[in-house]
């Protein structure tokens, strides 16, 4: 299976739109692989708190639109990254799409886990409730978005939904980027998952973004990582891996927590 992780640059001097046209020239070039990924809020960039009213969209609002197609003309499974998606009837949303080779939606992600303490996104956007799968030929995606890759119960949930390939949309802080890559081989190993990781480059409202995204294998072993700017991380790999490695070393099979609700005394 053939991946390409694009670590998208999202600067002020850009505007949406014309950041929009370029990216869905980005996943075009894509064509011959089987997945693309795309980060989070790359439209307007995750920290850039007072641009999320301002750009946010119906789910079927322009970025759906261009991402569908792109995807289409690509003929590529497409983790489109996220939006801030406007609900008519309810608050914000930190929302994932996942695009068909035929550009049909194949899945929406309400990120759970809001940044914040209290502020920013964590009070701007409404929480997610769902845990989402996505199933392709080869393998079975779990969705998840930044801040969710350190509560490792979500990964636990997506692995019991068969989830064989974990994917992480992030716009993960310069500052905090030793977390970045630790959390994500620790999410890979304990779940026997391949992961995916992909995020912004660039400065968002100030903010210098980590980039650096990452391919871990089920054994922990990086198998790709971009550096600090805008790049595309193509990798290929062997998603039987992830049947072999939980067969060879079952440690899944003797979890002991969390399988049962405890008994009453």
């Amino acid at each position: 299976m053939r991946a390409s992780v694009i670590q998208i640059a999202v600067n002020e001097d850009e505007s949406v739109e014309a950041r929009r046209r370029r990216v869905a020239a980005l996943v075009r070039e894509q064509a011959g692989a089987d997945l693309v990924v795309l980060p989070e809020l790359w439209t307007t960039g995750a920290f850039a708190y007072e641009e999320f009213g301002r750009e946010a969209e119906p789910l079927e609002g322009p970025t759906y639109e261009a991402m569908a197609k792109a995807a289409s003309d690509a003929g590529v499974w497409l983790h489109a990254g996220s939006i801030p998606e406007r609900d008519p009837d309810g608050p914000l949303y930190n929302t994932s799409l996942v695009f068909s080779p035929s550009g049909d939606l194949a899945a929406a992600y309400r990120k759970i886990h809001r940044f914040g303490f209290d502020k920013g996104e964590a009070v701007l956007m409404g929480a997610g409730g769902e845990l989402v799968t996505v199933r392709l030929p080869e393998t079975t995606l779990g969705l998840s978005t930044c801040y969710d890759l350190r509560f490792p119960e979500l990964y636990r949930g997506l692995v019991d939904a068969g989830a064989e390939t974990l994917v992480v949309s992030a716009g993960w802080p310069e500052r905090r980027r030793s977390h970045w890559t630790l959390l994500a081989q620790a999410r890979a190993v304990e779940n026997q998952s391949f992961l995916l990781a992909c995020a912004t480059a660039g400065t968002h409202a100030g903010v210098p973004q980590a980039g650096h995204s990452i391919v871990v294998d089920p054994w922990g072993e990086v198998l790709a990582q971009a550096g600090a700017g805008e790049e595309v991380l193509t990798v290929e790999f062997d998603p039987g891996k992830v049947a072999a490695t939980r067969e060879q070393f079952p440690a899944l099979k003797d979890r002991m927590l969390g399988l049962q609700p405890p008994r009453r005394p």
